[in-house]
């Protein structure tokens, strides 16, 4: 009987007793894991945002070393911390982080708060954030929905769940006991065995109460990719490369720095160097271009030695380590 028809207690023990001692068995060895230290909780989260857990490792564990605690992140200026972030994409996320430390060492005396309720009020941290930290750190009894605990909830319903719905369901199948690791096991379930595409169900610790024990059937059309094709120029002297900042004002990445874009030469062999660049819902086919010195443009020349510190632009980077610069 699967969990959707049976509704009683026993069935939701049943299913947080099979799912907590699979996470116990099989969970992924990660960094922010060998502890519950609240800050490095909170970090990985933020990270985790939008990002691969194998992209976050490394920046984790660097990010750490340059800010082992809130106070250092609170006291740093925010190009450092930007320049830290650099690689992980999406920098808001870092401002906000860096706003939120401030506010900590400002208003909690350098303590996060232990509610989901007050984490909510801090810059950068929503519901599930604030749901995740309060539960692994603080053992706060409140459940988490992400996109890997969205999936699993509506394969072990059989229903495409959404909004409330899916935040209720989440909380009714809660373990009261142990909700931290119950949140993490949701979504590890999720991230290595109920996979968007061709889910693993012989794996599935929780696939006999598992309504779906497959994909389900979502209404509508996913998003479409486009294509793009843009072209940057590449400019060195003696020890220096050529960058740009983009606009204070921008509305994405405001305040990194980058190449400079330019207009595309005739034909791909004009190409020094190719490489592909996706975010969101565009691909681009990067074209880099070797440039002569820059007139007329405003940018500054940057010794190599200075490009680790400076808050470059996830593509910039990309392009400087193809280019075997950095």
């Amino acid at each position: 009987m699967t969990l959707e028809q049976d509704t009683s207690e026993t069935a939701g023990r049943r299913f947080q007793h099979r799912l907590l001692e699979w996470f116990d068995r099989h969970k992924r060895d990660l960094p922010w894991r060998r502890d519950r230290d609240p800050y490095r909780v909170w970090l990985s989260e933020i990270m985790l945002q939008q990002t691969r857990v194998a992209a976050v490792i490394d920046h984790y564990e660097r990010f750490l070393r340059r800010f082992p605690n809130i106070e250092k992140l609170a006291s740093a200026r925010e190009a450092t911390v930007l320049a830290a972030w650099s690689g992980l994409g999406y920098y808001r996320r870092a401002r906000m982080l860096h706003a939120a430390a401030k506010n900590i060492v400002k208003e909690h005396g350098g303590k996060l708060p232990g509610r989901a309720e007050d984490l909510r009020a801090l810059p950068g941290i929503g519901r599930y954030t604030a749901s995740a930290i309060a539960s692994i750190a603080f053992d706060e009894p409140v459940a988490v929905v992400d996109g890997n605990v969205e999936r699993v909830l509506q394969r072990v319903h059989g229903k495409n769940l959404a909004g409330e719905n899916l935040w209720r369901a989440a909380e009714e199948l809660l373990s009261r006991q142990r909700s931290g690791d119950f949140n993490q096991a949701m979504m590890e379930l999720g991230a290595t065995v109920c996979f968007p595409r061709q889910p693993q169900c012989l794996l599935c610790p929780v696939s006999d109460l598992c309504a779906t024990r497959g994909e389900l059937d979502k209404p509508g059309k996913g998003t479409r990719q486009t294509k793009r094709e843009i072209h940057y120029a590449l400019a060195c002297r003696n020890v220096s490369i050529f960058l740009v900042q983009r606009p204070k004002t921008a509305t994405l990445m405001p305040g990194m720095w980058e190449l400079p874009e330019t207009v595309g030469a005739n034909g791909a062999d004009a190409a020094w160097l190719t490489l592909r660049h996706s975010i969101t819902v565009t691909n681009y086919l990067v074209r880099v271009l070797r440039s002569p010195a820059f007139k007329g443009l405003e940018g500054r020349w940057v010794r190599k030695s200075r490009l680790a510190t400076l808050p470059l632009t996830g593509l910039a980077r990309k392009i400087l380590r193809a280019a075997k610069i950095v």
